[in-house]
């Protein structure tokens, strides 16, 4: 089932109880999507290529700046100027060529995201606006991809899991847009906060992708940086909800819904 180098690379996942060579089989037959491949997407790139995740999609059309690299932990001082898809599939070849890696370099937006996604089994939302936000969470409810949400922000980061249909999803917990989202160019960001918070979206996927371990549905998941403290609360799934409640008005991926969003 395993070649000699697999058994080696992934040992301590196949001697782990509760894990073991199933789980790390239905790993190395599974995809990931990470849609957004800067803070977040950084460590939760790099931990589910070295977990052996069979199939990695990177999104990320942007190219690497100096200021990335103080949180982006993917990137080196001679990735500058390189687009950050081509530059994170380098090093993740690198890190593990037993996986596939997949780069998609063009920009994501309502008319193409459906056909990017349909490839894989689980989404990572790893991008920094709130347009994007609710647009992959749109997209996955309405194609029943479980993803995972996440932000972070100065001290701060978020998490939940989405089951679209089973549990609740981002729009159930912000029903409408609220304030514009600041930028980590605008309010500032540790970046060990985003790896925190992104290498618990790698765990995310991880879990659902085995079937090991307890998933953070319908549940919201803080971090508070400064004072390390974690706080989690119970949401609920909306039977009002715009796009998985019962009467939805979202029913596709209109363009406009998206633009007054940042």
């Amino acid at each position: 089932m395993f070649t000699e180098d697999q058994l080696n690379r992934y040992s301590r996942h196949i001697i782990l109880k509760g894990f073991g060579p199933r789980a790390q089989k239905k790993l190395l037959d599974s995809s990931v999507l990470v849609i957004g491949a800067g803070g977040l997407g950084s460590p939760a790139l790099l931990y589910l290529a070295s977990a052996g995740t069979g199939k990695i999609g990177i999104a990320d059309y942007d190219n690497v700046e100096i200021s990335n690299l103080q949180r982006q932990i993917l990137y080196s001082h001679n990735d500058l100027n390189t687009t950050k898809a081509e530059a994170a599939a380098s090093r993740l070849s690198e890190l593990n060529p037993d996986i596939q890696i997949i780069r998609h370099t063009e920009k994501i937006h309502p008319s193409n995201i459906l056909d990017i996604i349909k490839g894989y089994d689980f989404i990572i939302d790893g991008t920094d606006s709130q347009r994007m936000k609710l647009l992959i969470n749109d997209a996955c409810v309405l194609s029943s991809k479980p993803f995972s949400h996440a932000a972070a922000i100065e001290f701060t980061g978020q998490i939940m899991t989405v089951l679209p249909h089973k549990s609740s999803c981002l729009r159930c917990v912000f029903d409408t847009p609220g304030n514009e989202m600041l930028s980590c160019s605008q309010a500032g960001i540790i970046g060990a906060v985003a790896g925190i918070i992104g290498t618990l979206q790698a765990l995310e996927a991880i879990k659902f992708l085995t079937d090991v371990g307890t998933l953070l549905t319908d549940t919201f998941l803080t971090f508070q940086g400064d004072i390390s403290r974690f706080h989690k609360f119970s949401v609920q799934r909306d039977p009002l909800c715009a796009v998985c409640g019962q009467t939805p008005s979202i029913t596709d991926l209109n363009m406009e819904r998206y633009q007054s969003c940042r």
